[in-house]
This record gives structure tokens, sequence and C-alpha cells, in this order.
């Protein structure tokens, strides 16, 4: 076939890498599905083939001896990989028949790749030096098959690239190779203010993307007319970061209006009084850091944050999930005096994967292109960090197609004597790592206002673009400044950027910053672009003069950039300079505190809904067999394996378990210390469907399922903790505020049950999408997180069956707890009783069962969620690769059972809470029985030789008789990415 020629070919050396012909392609075999699977979706011409090639723009100066060596021995793999080189200003020679579309990134976002090449580069002796721009790099797709002009540009626009960063090109290789443009205005700039009016007032926090309410506003001109001046631009940007719901939690700490009862901080009445009132001794610090820290063992803490990065990867899911993981890991790394991060956890809400095309709202991508983005940002981000991604969820929910949820968690080692930081006047502020460019401008106040069908343009600036390499060295550099006791405070760069970091660690002193000290990725930035850009791996520390030298030398000697840009002062007073003007200069005490205190209305109002009873089971079998093909209980093999949950060499207890490792596991066990026995358990929960119907018994079943994920594998839930995410839609609306009223009392209500206290949490709020005049919410959602210790490690045990002949237990008491649950979704059903645990009863019957456990006495375990008991012995069954038999008969059932219910029905598929299928030895049995004397526990049934599943009914009748392979191969034939 014939290429046009373009109108401007790059003026560089391109080397483009191919994997050779003879070796397979994976990244061209995995999105060549996707195109498939896109193709019957729209109605595309059939494609054959798929196949990606790694591009690189290199400076025209190099002589073509030089780019020969580069792609030899730098960029290509000689075993695997084919090179092509073509010189400045040449076309590159391309197989007849073949379509290309090449995938660049736009002038302004971020290469980390090229950034890495350039540096090779100088350091190989080809290059004197390297500056953004001089390297580039790109994506060269190229396919075969009838694919028009149309289809080409579908394709390229909905699989290979995101318009939002990416440039396109289709059939035509005029590359961009120029460094980003701008010309920012370096100096302040005054916003008239003093005399707007309200409707103007508005105006200007909503074109400004300020995120601020009337009252905010208002109080922000009543405060510049007392001063007499107008503010400056960078200082309103700093205000609207600071006082954003991202940062500030205005909806949580404010005052709210329910049911007669003026709720003065919610967060501090419900989560942070359950916390108190426990007052865990083993709780180093709580709410007040970067993340929770608690003692693990002898001398150290572990230390653990969860954050949401809700809003980026709805318009860009590779690097929204990206520098999600990444800036959860700088919390960590910013928490205390610096924690060594040994675990990752991520959890995703998506929509539908086998959404109509036509269902997919304006503006936004289909869930599955998402779903895939997430995971390759995570994947890519954690590996390249060294950290083990070892826990996590995925869930589907209509409500979620426009709003994607994308949780990122990191567990932290660190000593205790590092648990707290300080900052003292005189300190120099130094900023390191990663430069400051445009990208994530406006982050914190984007995350705090709903979604449109404009947010991918209008809000592309506030997308990140993540180096996981230049975060590892910024690890590694400051765990050696940390332990050489070189700073005494540091915190990360994340929402607000500069803004958020240092008026934060200031804020009760004062600070005096210079500008143009800070590293730039390019030119052209205004000075309140440099201030509140939320560019990515960058921290800030709080180093004492005498040991500025030391630790600026820690840094250079492994080339991480720090920069001194500034100092704290005791002057109360935040002074930003840029050269010799100042740019912005606020008193600390109104930025952080003089925010007005709104007053919300909420109410809550039970949804109309039929409760449709407790239905027959009509066909016990593809019921079960449906559910384990259900979107939410399917298999996520396809995610795991993706990630290295192995490197540290501390996963004890992995997420896929079994002899052939596919059965789900109930939580991660990791090993924090080597030369210890003691382990860590990691685990969530949520479950998005029963939110709408009873959002109190939402957030106490999440709580119940999380604790009891942690102690099936063996942790002690009386040394557990708790994180609280909280993902809800606008919260000015009386009936969403409500529900996350009750929410929030639940976590206080059963945390204080279970003597669990929350170390850390995050909200999420405003998560809506606006399409026109139509607004779609997502669902109340909470993830919580539990954290609790093994005490050891030999006693640990997995939820796969072990041996014919042990017997079956279920501890716990079955109830017709079928509102949210997976069953009724699999009917069609919506209603009924939302399950919610007995909080008198299921603390002790925890303790119990980790008694048993720890004892030896336990050879398998799993807990009873989605999908209930059926679910739960068919999991065990396939991932032991053993038969079992269960009796319904023999299932403790409430006594308020109604009496017209499928009492089959509810043991198979109830999914009440604080309830385990537990196997155990003969020999073990009285032991175990004795263990849990005074709760619901009976014995079931028995573990066989047959490979075979079968679930009696209450009458004896065989209800299911399944092999298990069978079992197996409903649940990993879901959605495999």
């Amino acid at each position: 076939m014939s290429h046009p020629a373009p109108a401007a070919l790059p003026d560089a050396w391109r080397v483009e890498v191919f994997r050779s012909q003879d070796r397979p392609d994976p990244d061209g075999e995995q999105t060549l599905a996707a195109a498939l699977e896109l193709g019957l979706e729209l109605g595309l011409e059939p494609i054959e083939g798929l196949r990606l090639g790694r591009g690189y723009l290199l400076p025209p100066e190099l002589s073509q001896a030089a780019v020969e060596t580069i792609a030899r021995e730098l960029l290509a793999d000689p075993v695997v990989d084919t090179p092509r080189i073509t010189a400045p200003g040449g076309h590159p020679e391309v197989p007849a028949g073949v379509h290309r579309v090449l995938v660049a990134p736009q002038p302004g976002v971020m290469d980390p790749v090229a950034t890495a090449v350039g540096r090779a580069l100088v350091r190989d002796g080809h290059l004197a030096e390297y500056s953004t721009g001089t390297v580039a790099t790109f994506r060269a797709w190229e396919l075969t098959g009838a694919v028009d002009r149309a289809g080409l540009e579908t394709l390229g626009r909905r699989l290979l690239a995101n318009e939002t960063i990416d440039t396109l090109r289709f059939d035509s290789e005029d590359l961009p190779y120029v460094q980003p443009g701008g010309s920012g205005h370096r100096g302040s700039v005054e916003v008239p203010l003093r005399a707007l009016d309200d409707d103007a007032l508005l105006a200007l926090s909503r074109e400004g993307q300020l995120s601020l309410d009337l009252a905010e506003m208002q109080t922000v001109r009543d405060h510049y007319a007392a001063l007499g001046r107008e503010p400056s631009a960078l200082e309103l940007e700093t205000i609207a970061q600071t006082w954003s719901e991202h940062c500030k939690h205005k909806t949580l700490c404010g005052l709210i209006d329910f049911e007669g009862e003026r709720i003065d901080n919610l967060l501090r009445s419900t989560i942070g009084a359950a916390t108190r009132t426990i007052d865990a001794p083993w709780c180093l610090s709580v709410f007040e850091d970067n993340a929770g820290i608690v003692e693990f063992e002898g001398d150290q803490a572990v230390c653990i944050k969860v954050e949401t990065h809700n809003h980026p990867s709805a318009i860009d899911p590779f690097g929204g999930a990206g520098t999600g993981i990444g800036g959860v890991i700088r919390d960590v790394l910013g928490a205390g005096l610096g924690a060594e991060p040994i675990a990752n956890i991520d959890a995703f809400f998506v929509g539908p994967l086998d959404l109509p095309a036509d269902e997919v709202p304006k503006g936004t991508m289909h869930p599955r292109r998402i779903l895939r983005g997430v995971v390759d940002g995570v994947r890519q981000y954690g590996n390249c960090m060294g950290i083990p991604t070892v826990t996590g969820g995925l869930w589907h929910h209509k409500g979620y197609t426009a709003n994607p949820l994308v949780y990122a968690g990191t567990v932290g080692l660190m000593p205790s004597s590092m648990a707290h930081k300080q900052v003292a006047a005189g300190d120099a502020i130094v900023a390191v790592g990663g430069r400051t460019g445009r990208d994530g401008i406006h982050g914190a106040t984007f995350s705090s206002i709903e979604l449109s069908e404009h947010s991918e343009t209008e809000s592309s600036h506030a997308v990140q673009i993540g180096d996981p390499i230049t975060e590892k060295g910024v690890l590694d550099t400051l765990l050696r400044a940390r332990d050489a006791g070189l700073y005494r405070g540091i915190t990360d760069c994340g929402a607000g950027g500069f803004s958020s970091a240092v008026g934060e660690m200031g804020e009760h002193c004062g600070a005096d910053v210079e500008l143009d000290r800070v590293p730039l990725k390019y030119p052209g930035l205004s000075s309140h672009e440099v201030w509140i850009s939320e560019a990515q791996e960058r921290m800030v520390l709080s180093v004492p003069p005498e040991k500025l030298e030391a630790c600026l030398a820690v840094f250079a000697a492994e080339d991480v950039e720090a920069v001194v840009i500034g100092h704290f002062t005791d002057t109360g007073k935040l002074v930003v300079r840029d050269g010799d003007e100042v740019v912005g200069e606020l008193d600390m005490q109104f930025l952080h505190k003089g925010n007005p205190r709104t007053v919300r209305q909420a109410a809550w109002v039970a949804p109309d809904v039929a409760d449709p009873g407790v239905p027959t089971s009509t066909d016990p079998q593809a019921e079960l067999l449906a559910l384990l093909a259900h979107p939410n209980l399917c298999s996520r093999e396809w995610i795991v394996r993706q990630y290295d949950h192995e490197v540290q060499g501390r996963s004890a207890i992995k997420p896929m378990v079994g002899p052939a490792g596919d059965g789900p596991g109930d939580a991660a066990v990791i090993q924090p210390l080597a030369e210890s026995t003691r382990g860590l358990a990691l685990a969530v929960g949520a479950n998005p469907l029963q939110g709408r119907l009873d959002p109190w018994a939402m957030a106490a079943a999440g709580i119940d399922e999380a604790l009891r994920n942690v102690v099936s594998v063996g942790a002690d839930p009386e040394r557990a903790v708790l994180l609280d995410n909280f993902s809800w839609g606008n919260c000015n609306e009386p009936d969403r505020l409500g529900s996350l009223v009750l929410a929030a009392r639940a976590c206080h209500d059963v945390a204080l049950a279970f003597r669990a206290p929350f170390v850390s949490g995050k909200d999420s709020l405003n998560n809506e999408y606006r399409v026109g005049d139509r607004t779609l919410s997502i669902p109340p959602t909470l993830l919580i997180t539990a954290m609790a210790p093994v005490p050891d490690l030999r006693r640990a045990v997995t939820m796969d069956l072990k041996r014919a002949g042990n017997r079956l237990y279920l501890v716990g008491e079955t109830a017709a707890d079928l509102g949210g649950s997976h069953w009724f979704d699999v009917l069609g059903l919506d209603g009924g009783r939302v399950p919610r645990p007995d909080l008198e009863r299921a603390p002790a019957q925890m303790r119990a069962l980790h008694g048993a456990i720890a004892a030896g006495r336990v050879r398998a375990c799993h807990d009873l969620s989605e999908g209930g008991l059926a679910v739960a012995a068919a999991e065990m069954a396939f991932a032991g690769r053993c038969g079992a038999r269960v009796a319904l008969g023999s299932v403790p059932l409430a006594a308020d059972l109604p009496g017209a219910a499928d009492g089959d029905a509810v043991a198979l598929f109830s999914e009440s809470c604080t309830r385990f299928l537990v196997e155990v030895e003969p020999d073990h049995a009285a032991g175990f029985e004795q263990a849990l004397a005074g709760f619901p526990c009976a014995s079931v049934g028995e573990v066989t030789d047959d490979g075979r599943l079968e679930l009696l009914g209450r009458d004896g009748a065989t209800l299911v008789d399944l092999d298990v392979e069978q079992l197996r191969q409903a649940h990993t034939g879901g959605f495999r990415g």
C-alpha cells in the first residue's frame, strides 16, 4: 500500500524496536485481543495482526555509527528484538499492506522513558548534556487487515491512545519533536476581587477551577478588603488548594443538621471518637500524619495509608492509577520521618464490562478500557518500584461507568522511634526528586468537583504522569538520609503541590519560598503554576542548617535532584518570592483556619423498594455456576499475575493459593522482618450493592468482612486496625449526606465493638458525572482495609481444602440476609434485608476462632461473603483440588427466619456476617468444638476424595453435584484482560 508523504518529518534520528518476526509479541497479542473485542462492539472490519514498536527520536547531530550503537546496546534486546533506523528527514520503511498508528506524548506531557534514555546517552558519552526534548519517544502500532480510515481512527482513539495526553498519527509520520512551549508570566498577577458581587465571585471560582463555594469566596473577598489590597493569583490558588474538599475534608469536618441534631465534625465524632475511646497503646500516630503508624515487633513499627485517585483515573486510567500508587507510596515515605514501603494494595470499582457501547455516557471511556488502564498503571508503577502488590479487590456496578473508583494503598516499615516529625524556624526547605511541570495543575480542586462530559478537555491539565524510576531513587536516598538523621521533617508533594506541602509543614511557624530555585521540566510556567503543580515524585524536607550540606550530598551521590527552595521562619506568614518580587504573602492562621464552616442539611429516607422475601432457588446448581462467574466474584488471576507479589521476598501467603495457585485467598500475609516469624495480614471489604438499601449495614458489614478476611488466615483480631475510604456522590444533596452520616456512625459503633481502631482514612466526595442536565451518581461506597499481625507464620492458614476425611464446620449464624446479595443480583431482584453483624457476639466469636487457628486446630478457613456458603464451599474445593460434601440441614439458621422462606436458599446464598467455613482434622475436632463453645458452630460436612462438590438440601436431596473442574472453569471464565 502507499503512504502519503507527510507535511514535515521530524528532524531527528528515528529508532523503532519491534519484536523479531519469530518471537512472540505479548503487547501486540494482548492489544489485538482487545481490538477484536472492540471490533465486535463497534462493527469494525477484522484486524488480522497488531504489533507494537517502541520508538525513539534522537538528536540529529549524532552519527549513524553512534545511533547504531545506541540501538544495539541500549534500546533493543538482540535476542528478541529487531531495530529499524531512519535518518533525519527520512521516511521509515514500512512493510507492504500495513497500516500504522503512531502515538506520542503531547508537548508538555512528561516522558520518563525519554529522560532515562537521554541521561544514558550523557553517561555513555554520546551527548554532552541532556535537556527535555533532546530525546522523545513514541509507540508505533502496525496493523494488518481490511481496516478503513474510519475504523483506524476509532481503534486509535478508543484503544491505542488517550488524546488527553497523547498525539495520534494515522498512516502519517510527522511526529512532534519539539520542546514544550509556553510563555507563562513569572511574577505577581493581581486578581481584582474586592468589588465583585456574588454572581461574579461564583463565576471566578468556576472559571478558575477554584472549587470554592459562595461563602468561601465571600470570606476571601472580605479578608482582602480588610487588608486593603487585591489577592495575587498565587495567593488565590493557594487558598483554593488548602480549602479544597480533597485537602480540608470540609464535609466530614463541617457542620451537619441531621434529623434534628447538629453534628459538629462528623469525622471526629464518629471514627475519631471510636479511636480515642479505644485508646490502643500500640497506636503510635493516628489521623495526624500522611499515614497511620502502629507498633509491630520490638523497635519496629508499620504504617499504612490507602488513597483514592478517582477523577484522574476517569480521564487517564493508566496515568491516574499509576500516580495514585506513586502518591500513596510517597505518603508512606512522608509518614513520621519516613518508612520503607513493603507492600501495595489496590481496589477498583468500574462499570459493567459487557455494557453496550451506546450506553457509555458521552465523554467517557468504556469500563473495559478503564479497567485495563488502571491495572496497567498499578502494574507498571509497583513493579518498577520493586514493591509487591499483595491484595485488593475488584467490583462492578453500572453506577461506576462514568466515574470509576481507584484505590491505592501502601504499607511501610520503620523504626518506632521515627514515628514523629517536627519543623523548626531556620530549617532549609529542600525539594527532592522530580522536576516541576504543568502536569497536575488544579489536581486537588479537580478532585473536589463532579466530572462532566467536558472533563477530558477542561481538566486535562490535572492529569499527572508518573516516573517510578525517579521515585525509586527518591525512596532509596531518603531512607539513607533518614537513618543518618539529616532532616527532622518530611512530607510528600501531592495534592496542591508546594502550596500544600510547604503550607502544611510551616503552618505553626511560617515559611519563605523562592520559586526561581525550583527545577523545571521545561520553560514557560507561570509563578502560580510552579507553586501548585502536582508533578510527581517530589518530596519536601525540613533540614537543619548544620546538616544541609551532608543531606544534599546523599542525594547528589545517587543523581537524585535536591534543591533548597527556601527556609522556615517564625513569622506565622507564608511568603513566596519569584526572583526579587513577592508573588504571594498569606497569614498562616487565615490560610489554615479561616475557611467558613458551612452548615449542610442531611436526611435519610429508605428507598421505596418492595421486599422480595426469600424466593425459592429453582436451580441451585445453575445459580452457583452463575455466581462463580459473576463479575464481582470471578477469578482475578489475570490481574494478580501482572503484579509482582514476590519481590522483596516477604509474601508468606500469596494473593492466589492452593496447589495450582488459583484459589482466591482471603487475605495476604507478609513477613516484614526476616528474623521474625511474626506476620502481617492485609485485606479489604466492600459491597457496593448494599449502600443504597442500608448505608449503616453496608458499612458495618464491610468492616466485618475485612476483619474476618484477616482472621481467616490467622491474624489476631485484638490487634487489628482499620482504614476507611468513603467515596460518595454530591454531599450538598441531603440524601447523599444522610447516607454518609449513617455509614460513619456504623464505623464508630463497629470499631468500638471489635476494639479495632481506625488509624487513617480518606474521603472522596462529589463522585458524580454530568451529561447536559442529567447527573449520574456513584453508589455510596465504603472501602474498609484491615491490617492485623499474625502471631506465628507457622500457624497461618489458607482457604484451600487440604485432605479427604477432614471435617467441615460452619462457624456463625445464617439469617435471611439477602439485601444487596449477589444471588439477588443474579436473579435480578432488589430490596431485602442487608446483612449486619451481631455486635454483641461477633467480636468474641472472631477471637475464639483465632484461638483455634493459633492452637493449630485448623487446616483451612474461608470467610463466607459474596455468594454465601455455596460459593465458599466451591472455592475451597477447586482451590484444593478436593471434593466436599455439605449438608444444609446442619447449617445453624437464625430463629427469625421467615416462615415461608426457602431454608435451602438461605443456607446456600445468604451473605450474613461473621461466618466461616473451616476444615478441621478429626483428631482436632473435639478441641475445635471446645474452642468455639457458646457460639453458632456446627459440623456440616467433610472433605472427600472424589473431586466433586455435593450440596445436600435440608431434606437430604442433592441440590448441587459438580466436578471441581467445572467449578474452576466457571470461576475463571470471566473477563481476562
